[in-house]
């Protein structure tokens, strides 16, 4: 049986467990819109129309854990991007306890690496719902006995890491981390900790990278975020902010 964390459950973190559904983040908005549901974990053993960032097919085969939690008005709507690294370093965390050798690291904006191999990633949603107020949908994906074939970069399971666990254990530890860390991010005025904590598991400062944009790829070193949350990426000495993009590691495409 799927179960959160003692301290999750004390924090007033509710969950919902179900054998298949077309997306997790849909159905936590719907449950905030038709249900007042908030603080909501929904995890499904499978999705079967999961969804990465601009629209990709999140691969959601069965024995990895697709899970999504469900704030409302959890920080000014402003704000509420920045959730993506809170839950990055609440995974990036799980990782580091569960696989303690593993070279585990946060790759901006979304990204839990091991190895340079993608192991988990995070996609946020919202949705304005009565009373002028925000929902989010923090959709979280762990490779934990398979990595899909990913057509521009590699990926990784906690299997293929030579790790038994399963998805009971990954969202035991996964719901007491973002409790923490939720704590620590203070609906927004604690991002400064976030950040803190997002730079110590980061790649390292210098990391060569390329960000593809629409309009054509930058190719730097990675310096950090900034307090917005920006790329920090040094171009032969200039820093250039980077608001959006995909980013990889020199060397670590698969394909064009």
């Amino acid at each position: 049986m799927m179960r959160l964390s003692d301290a999750a459950g004390a924090a007033g973190f509710s969950l919902v467990s179900l054998e298949s559904v077309d997306s997790t983040n849909r159905l936590a908005l719907d449950l905030a819109e038709q249900a007042g549901a908030n603080r909501t974990w929904v995890v499904s053993e499978v999705q079967r129309s999961g969804r990465g960032r601009h629209g990709r097919e999140w691969v959601s085969p069965a024995g990895n854990l697709y899970a999504s939690l469900l704030l409302v008005s959890p920080c000014p709507v402003e704000d509420s991007p920045k959730l993506g690294f809170v839950a990055g370093v609440a995974l990036a965390e799980v990782v580091r306890r569960l696989a303690p050798l593993a070279d585990t690291h946060l790759k901006w904006p979304n990204d839990v690496l091991v190895g340079g191999a993608k192991l988990a990633g995070i996609l946020l949603e919202g949705r304005m719902i009565s009373g002028n107020r925000q929902a989010v949908a923090i959709g979280m994906g762990v490779n934990i006995l398979t990595a899909p074939a990913l057509p521009d970069r590699k990926a990784a399971s906690f299997l293929d890491l030579g790790i038994s666990t399963d998805r009971r254990e990954v969202l035991r530890v996964l719901s007491d981390r973002m409790a923490t860390q939720l704590t620590a991010f203070a609906a927004g005025q604690g991002f400064f900790r976030i950040r803190d904590a997002w730079s110590r598991l980061s790649l390292p400062p210098g990391t060569p990278l390329t960000v593809r944009l629409p309009r054509g790829d930058l190719s730097g070193r990675c310096a950090g975020i900034d307090e917005r949350g920006r790329l920090l990426l040094d171009m032969d000495g200039t820093l250039r902010e980077v608001e959006a993009g995909d980013v990889f590691l020199d060397g670590s495409r698969t394909g064009p």
